[in-house]
């Protein structure tokens, strides 16, 4: 009997140390996870200071490049997107851009972005040949590497909502293309869509400095595309 209590005690004793080592493991988890975050939010704030201007005060660059986001089922651009899209337009019709690169997801036959970004600029007076497609924008990192590396960008104005502009701004700058951003305002008025997209920017900052301190490559590369160099020699 007494040797059936002290191993039930001595059982016991271990569950014990293995859920306060589990505590532990927690708390500490949770700690770096948090100070990584802070760190990571800082970090992409400070790349991107000094380069997010209005529409008015943007410098002028060869290039808009305007991130994906979703599309309606028949596919229509979503308001976030399409305010990403009127303002590069504006950009190219007031002159501050000469070409556009739309770069978004295509993960299906059904579903196509950058297409759907195209058809909306051109049927609002941007000339087809000025805007260029990336099919594999699946996101803010790979939408940036690539622009740099498979359309040969050097020089870029980004667009996109105001709460995403500095991570993208301060990635396309780490990846080596000389960035400022021009962010929207407008869709603040979906204010749910609005709060919870912008509280995702924390942790979206944290995967943003892991992919730069990897060096990934995006999910796709591929051969040099020369769109982006023929819409900006066309007339």
């Amino acid at each position: 009997m007494r040797g059936r209590f002290g191993a039930v005690k001595r059982w016991y004793g271990k569950r014990r140390r293995f859920v306060r080592y589990m505590l532990l493991a927690l708390v500490v988890g949770a700690i770096l996870l948090t100070g990584g975050t802070v760190a990571s939010v800082a970090w992409i704030r400070g790349d991107a200071e000094g380069h997010l201007y209005s529409e008015v005060d943007v410098p002028d660059a060869p290039v808009a490049l305007v991130l994906g986001t979703k599309v309606d089922a028949d596919g229509t651009p979503s308001p976030f997107l399409a305010a990403r899209l009127e303002i590069a337009r504006r950009l190219f019709d007031g002159g501050k851009v000469r070409a556009i690169l739309v770069s978004g997801d295509n993960m299906n036959a059904d579903y196509n972005e950058p297409a759907a970004m195209r058809r909306w600029l051109v049927d609002r007076g941007v000339p087809a040949r000025k805007v260029v497609l990336d099919h594999a924008g699946f996101d803010t990192y790979d939408s940036c590497a690539r622009a740099e590396q498979i359309f040969g960008v050097t020089h870029a104005t980004v667009v996109t909502q105001s709460f995403h502009l500095p991570r993208a701004v301060a990635l396309c700058r780490r990846l080596g293309i000389d960035a400022n951003g021009v962010g929207d305002e407008t869709a603040k008025r979906y204010a749910q869509t609005w709060r919870v997209s912008s509280s995702r920017e924390h942790g979206a900052c944290l995967k943003a400095a892991l992919d730069l301190v990897s060096g990934r490559d995006p999910a796709h590369l591929g051969q040099r595309e020369t769109g982006i160099d023929d819409a900006l020699r066309s007339g």
